[in-house]
C-alpha cells in the first residue's frame, strides 16, 4: 500500500517531469474550478498539467480537432465540444467557474460573445493578448502603458500580419466591456519550448545539432525575448489564483538575454547532448538585408534593435515580475526544446516552419566570406 508520503513523492517527481517551477508543484490552499477556451494547442495543455498539479479541476471547451484525445480519462478534466462562433450551447445553463482561460482570443466578436455568456457566471476573465498588441516598438523599456494599435476597420476578420496586434487589441476591450473589473490580459512575447510547433525558437537549437558552421544574424550582443510557455502558464495560473487583474507584459527581462546567449547554449547543450562540433559566424545585419535574408522569419527571434525596432527585445516586463513571474535557466529551455525536436517523426524534421534551410545558409556564409576585405582606417 501506498502511504501518504510515497504519493506525495510521485506527485512531485511528476511534477518535475512535466518542467513545472517549484511553486507550481505545491496543492493549492482552495481548489478552483477553470475553464479553459482551447486548451489542446501549446500553451494550453502546459496550462492544464500546472493547474492539475495544483490540485484544481478543469473543463475544455473546443472543437474538438487538435488533439481530440490529449486529455481522454485525465482525472479532473472535462472536455465539452463546440464552436465560439457558432455553437456555445455546452456552456449555457447554471454552470459556475472561477475564472476561464480564453487562450483562442482572435476576433473581438468571439470575445464579446463568450465573455458576454459568461459574466453571470465566471468570476475572472483572463485574455491571452500578445506583445505585437503595441502601435510602436521603437522605445526601449516601453511598459503596459505604451499606446497599442489602431486598426482602420475595425471590423476587418483577418487575421493576417498587419492585422493581428489591432485585433488583439479589440479582443482586450471587448472583454473588459463584457466583464468591467474583472479581466486580467497577459501580453508574452515569443511563446518557446517543448510542444512549439511554429520551429522559431527551436531553429536554434536544431541547428546547433546539426553541427557544422553556424550562420549567426547580427551581433552576440543584440537583444532578445521570449518566454518558456511552463513558465508563461505558471504565471497565468498565479494570477488567477490571487484573483490579479489588469494587463502584464509576460516575456523576458528587458535587455537580459541576448543572441549570443541562445546561440552559445544552444551549442553547448546539443553537444552535450551528443551533436557534431560547430562554430558560429556572425553576420552583419547589413549584409542579410542586403542579400535578402529577412529577420524574424530565416533567423528567427531576432530582429537588430535598430530604428522603428529600437525597443525590440527591451520591453518592461517590471509589472509581471513584481505579480510573481518568474524563469527557469535558458540552458533547461534549450534542452527541452531539442529533445521535444528529436522526438518528431524524420519527415516533419525534414521540413522546419522557420529559419534558413542548410542550402542557403551555406550560400549566405560562402558569400560572406567572400566580400571585400574592408580597407583598414
Amino acid at each position: 500500500m501506498t502511504d501518504r508520503r510515497q504519493f506525495l513523492s510521485a506527485a512531485l517527481a511528476g511534477a518535475a517531469l512535466l518542467g513545472l517551477p517549484a511553486g507550481a508543484r505545491e496543492r493549492a490552499p482552495r481548489p478552483l474550478k477553470l475553464l479553459v477556451l482551447g486548451g489542446t494547442g501549446f500553451l494550453g495543455p502546459h496550462f492544464v498539467d500546472a493547474a492539475l498539479a495544483r490540485g484544481h479541476t478543469l473543463t475544455l471547451f473546443n472543437r474538438g480537432k487538435t488533439n481530440p484525445t490529449k486529455f481522454e480519462g485525465r482525472k479532473g478534466v472535462e472536455t465539452l465540444h463546440g464552436d465560439r462562433k457558432t455553437d456555445m450551447t455546452a456552456l449555457e445553463g447554471k454552470r459556475e467557474w472561477d475564472a476561464v482561460l480564453d487562450t483562442s482570443a482572435y476576433i473581438p466578436a468571439d470575445v464579446t460573445r463568450s465573455a458576454t455568456l459568461l459574466a453571470p457566471r465566471v468570476k475572472q476573465y483572463m485574455v491571452i493578448s500578445s506583445i505585437s498588441v503595441y502601435a510602436k516598438n521603437d522605445v526601449p523599456n516601453a511598459d503596459e502603458s505604451a499606446a497599442v494599435a489602431q486598426l482602420a476597420d475595425p471590423t476587418v476578420t483577418e487575421v493576417t500580419g498587419d492585422t493581428y496586434g489591432g485585433l488583439k487589441a479589440l479582443c482586450e476591450k471587448a472583454a473588459e466591456a463584457a466583464m468591467p473589473g474583472r479581466v486580467t490580459v497577459v501580453r508574452p512575447g515569443l511563446i518557446v519550448g517543448p510542444g512549439d510547433t511554429t520551429d522559431r525558437f527551436t531553429y536554434w537549437p536544431a541547428r546547433a545539432d546539426r553541427g557544422g558552421e553556424i550562420l549567426a544574424p547580427g551581433t552576440a550582443a543584440d537583444p532578445i525575448q521570449c518566454i518558456d510557455v511552463r513558465d508563461l502558464a505558471a504565471f497565468l495560473l498565479h494570477l488567477i489564483e490571487q484573483r490579479n487583474v489588469g494587463t502584464f507584459n509576460a516575456d523576458a527581462p528587458a535587455g537580459k538575454l541576448s543572441m549570443g546567449d541562445l546561440v552559445e547554449t544552444s551549442r553547448s547543450v546539443a553537444r552535450d547532448m551528443g551533436a557534431p562540433a560547430s562554430t558560429v559566424t556572425w553576420v552583419s545585419a547589413d549584409f542579410l538585408e542586403t542579400n535578402k535574408a529577412s529577420p524574424w522569419q530565416d533567423l528567427p527571434v531576432w530582429i537588430p534593435a535598430q530604428g522603428e525596432y529600437a525597443g525590440f527585445g527591451r520591453t518592461s516586463v517590471a509589472k509581471a515580475q513584481a505579480a510573481g513571474l518568474t524563469y527557469r535557466p535558458l540552458r533547461e529551455t534549450v534542452r527541452d526544446t531539442l529533445a521535444y525536436w528529436r522526438s518528431l517523426p524524420a519527415e516533419r524534421r525534414a521540413k522546419p516552419k522557420a529559419g534558413l534551410s542548410p542550402q542557403r545558409e551555406a550560400e549566405l556564409l560562402a558569400a560572406w566570406h567572400a566580400r571585400p576585405a574592408t580597407p583598414a582606417a
